[in-house]
């Protein structure tokens, strides 16, 4: 299965799906494309180094959400990508991906959704107080991170800890929470074709 990410910032998700998919954790995916939206963004220089393409646009150079979808949409058909994956990508998805990727496209959430949901949600969790915080990925649909959720998992905040180190934690499960769903998504899809196969024969 060929699969996009999405990212507007580090990328460090996006190099860890890359490195599943090279390391046998994820052998029936192969990571083709990345779609970024900020130039200076850490995660194409990752892109670069692992040698997978990158898609650059800038939002401001189009007149409208749907302008820009439409071009991503055709280089994502033209590179035949079956699923996406959104990892640190700070935009909304509209109906021209939504209607095109309908039911293939997860997100990856720093929050226990619902709770959190949007931008700054580790910040805005620790200010809050919380004495549990999480990682979820869910699928996407129109709203802000309110798709139905596919997996979560659950740090507690210790005392001792601080939003840096919360931070870091976090991090470590958004690296393990993904693969384990794409894991699970991709194995499903083999299930899938593999029935089809047997139905035809």
């Amino acid at each position: 299965m060929r699969i996009a990410v999405f990212a507007s910032g580090s990328g460090s998700n996006f190099e860890t799906i890359v490195q599943a998919t090279r390391d046998g954790r994820l052998p029936s995916l192969e990571l083709a494309l990345l779609v970024c939206d900020q130039a200076k963004a850490y995660a194409i220089k990752r892109a670069e180094r692992l040698g997978i393409p990158v898609y650059l646009f800038s939002a401001k150079d189009y007149i409208s959400k749907e302008a820009f979808e439409q071009e991503i949409l055709a280089q994502l058909k033209l590179l035949e990508i079956e699923f996406i994956v959104l990892a640190g990508y700070m935009r909304l998805i509209g109906n021209v991906l939504l209607t095109g990727y309908e039911g293939r496209m997860i997100n990856l959430h720093p929050s226990l959704l619902p709770a959190f949901p949007g931008k700054n949600a580790i910040k805005q969790a620790w200010e809050y107080g919380v004495k549990v915080m999480g990682v979820t990925v869910h699928y996407v649909d129109e709203g802000m991170d309110t798709g139905s959720i596919i997996d979560q998992e659950v740090i507690f905040v210790h005392k001792n800890d601080t939003i840096e180190s919360l931070e870091q934690k976090i991090h470590e499960i958004e690296h393990r929470l993904l693969v384990r769903v794409l894991q699970n998504i991709s194995e499903e899809a083999l299930i899938g074709i593999e029935g089809k196969g047997n139905l035809s024969s």
